[in-house]
């Protein structure tokens, strides 16, 4: 398992530019009128709560996974990365040299207020709201599946964004009352098409994508993805070869994070309690073999720890 220990951490510092938005993981600053940059932060949040023991390089998988996904999709959407801060001397020059592999510069958008979730497997919300009606978000599902079961076809599941607090699931009607039938459908459709090149990307690497969150924008009229991208913060990640309906699966995501808080009889509220150290490194040693098994490259070598 990873040491933890010695891999390096992003302290709580703020940067010369204006702050734009301080998320419950990223810190975005104003760089002009048409660009942000948006820096990862090693901060974890669980059931919309941060919690107060960061994860060391959880940012830089968060950045450097988003990169590789927006490239793998441009051709079906198109995104608002300008520029991912690999060069030391760039960092240094925006204010931190650890920005390095943590850092993009974005272009900047009209967020559209909706968290746009496809689920592929039952898991999660999903799973206890099907248990109890039957239905997910509104759609009626076959009776008689399994916790992680495959669903029959990949299903899109919105949800509302909560800058604080918890985010709601909504059904596709109430999506459209909010945002508009029009953009709602594109919306629906384009978050299928990238759920569905993802799947099938990943699951060719040996891990299953069982859910994923997507968020997007408007440029110039144009819908672009925003923010992240199947990371293992916004995505379900599950080992194919140990993936077995009927029980939680064994995940490459912080679910591991998720179930010690369970055990921990946390009541979801803040404040959350601090991770002790072996469920730090489990998470650490989870984040980046999902970033190597899904890019075929070593992330500590791509930063220069390794």
């Amino acid at each position: 398992m990873t040491d933890a220990r010695t891999l390096p951490c992003l302290p709580e510092t703020s940067l010369s530019f204006p702050l734009f938005r301080r998320g419950k993981v990223r810190d975005t600053y104003v760089l002009d009128d048409h660009h942000l940059l948006m820096v990862a932060t090693d901060r974890i949040s669980a059931f919309d709560v941060v919690l107060p023991t960061p994860i060391p390089l959880k940012g830089a998988v968060l950045t450097m996974l988003s990169k590789f996904w927006f490239e793998q999709t441009a051709d079906l959407v198109p995104n608002h990365l300008v520029e991912v801060v690999l060069d030391p001397q760039r960092a240094a020059e925006l204010g931190n040299p650890q920005l390095v592999g943590r850092a993009m510069v974005v272009r900047r958008a009209e967020r559209v207020d909706i968290e746009c979730v496809v689920r592929g497997y039952l898991a999660g919300s999903a799973w206890e709201e099907y248990r109890r009606t039957g239905e997910v978000c509104g759609l009626s599902l076959p009776a008689g599946l399994r916790e992680a079961e495959r669903l029959p076809e990949p299903i899109f599941t919105p949800a509302t964004k909560a800058e604080t607090g918890h985010d709601e699931n909504i059904s596709f009607e109430r999506m459209a009352g909010l945002v508009g039938a029009e953009l709602a459908g594109k919306l629906r459709e384009l978050s299928l098409k990238l759920y569905g090149r993802a799947a099938a990307i990943a699951e060719a690497r040996g891990i299953i994508i069982a859910d994923t969150k997507f968020e997007f924008g408007l440029l110039d009229g144009r819908i672009i993805v925003i923010d992240e991208l199947l990371t293992p913060d916004s995505s379900r990640f599950w080992d194919a070869s140990l993936y077995e309906p009927g029980r939680p699966q064994p995940s490459f995501d912080k679910q591991y994070v998720r179930d010690w808080l369970v055990q921990s009889g946390w009541n979801r509220e803040p404040p959350a309690p601090p991770l002790p150290e072996d469920v730090v490194a489990g998470t650490v040693s989870r984040y980046l073999e999902a970033y190597r098994r899904l890019t075929g490259r070593e992330l500590l070598a791509e930063l220069g720890l390794g």
